[in-house]
């Protein structure tokens, strides 16, 4: 039985196109280093190929290796240009965690202030992380709230509390995800889940911020965690 295909998904081509144009609106020069990164590998391994006398399996070789740069430097121009287009927005923070690998269970704002500060929820194998969004100087005492209401649900478990942002000892978005994932792994996945059920346990009356959230950005997937 043939697969049934979801018309709004776009195909890989499309997509791809896409992510160009996102690259081209954020950095003119990006899509033209792009190029250049995957030549410049193919004339320099068909230069060894010819200093070695293996011509033919140097452009070979060459060609392949010059496809891989270049997708690589591709995806991290494109990460760039979607931070760069988060930046700034009401939930951008939420977008970049749900775009983490993993088993990682994200609950975008669970708090909210009248200044659509917020902070939001991740479980995972650290344990429960509470990232917030907005100036250090108004999220101090939302984070400690939340740390202090999550701690009776998840009693013995690690809540750690990271203000994301471009201020004096935050994280800046871009390094979201890579310092979440460099946090200790202080449970096993059965806890994991555990800690996932008690939480569902805590109410959810929070108004939600003025605006849309980020949707329909798709966020590039962050390193694995070891």
């Amino acid at each position: 039985m043939a697969k049934s295909v979801d018309p709004e998904k776009p195909g890989r081509i499309k997509q791809l196109r896409m992510i160009a144009q996102i690259i081209q609106q954020a950095n003119p020069k990006g899509l033209p280093i792009v190029f250049l990164s995957a030549v410049g590998t193919l004339a320099v391994v068909v230069v060894i190929g010819l200093v070695t006398g293996f011509l033919w399996y140097s452009v070979f070789l060459g060609v392949l290796l010059g496809l891989t740069v270049g997708l690589v430097v591709f995806g991290q121009l494109a990460q760039r240009a979607q931070y760069s287009i988060l930046h700034g927005q009401t939930g951008a923070a939420a977008a970049v965690l749900q775009g983490m690998r993993g088993n990682w269970q994200v609950t975008p704002a669970i708090a909210v202030n009248r200044d659509q500060d917020l902070v939001h929820m991740v479980v995972g194998f650290p344990g429960v992380v509470l990232v917030s969004e907005g100036p250090g100087n108004r999220v101090g005492r939302m984070l400690a709230a939340e740390k202090k209401r999550v701690s009776r649900v998840v009693l013995g478990i690690e809540i750690y509390d990271i203000q994301c942002g471009d201020g004096e000892g935050q994280v800046p978005l871009g390094k979201l995800q890579r310092h979440i994932m460099k946090l200790p792994r202080n449970l096993k996945k059965p806890s994991v889940n555990e800690v996932k059920d008690r939480l569902r346990s805590l109410p959810k009356n929070v108004p939600m911020p003025k605006g849309p959230m980020p949707k329909g950005v798709r966020m590039p997937r962050g390193p694995k965690m070891r």
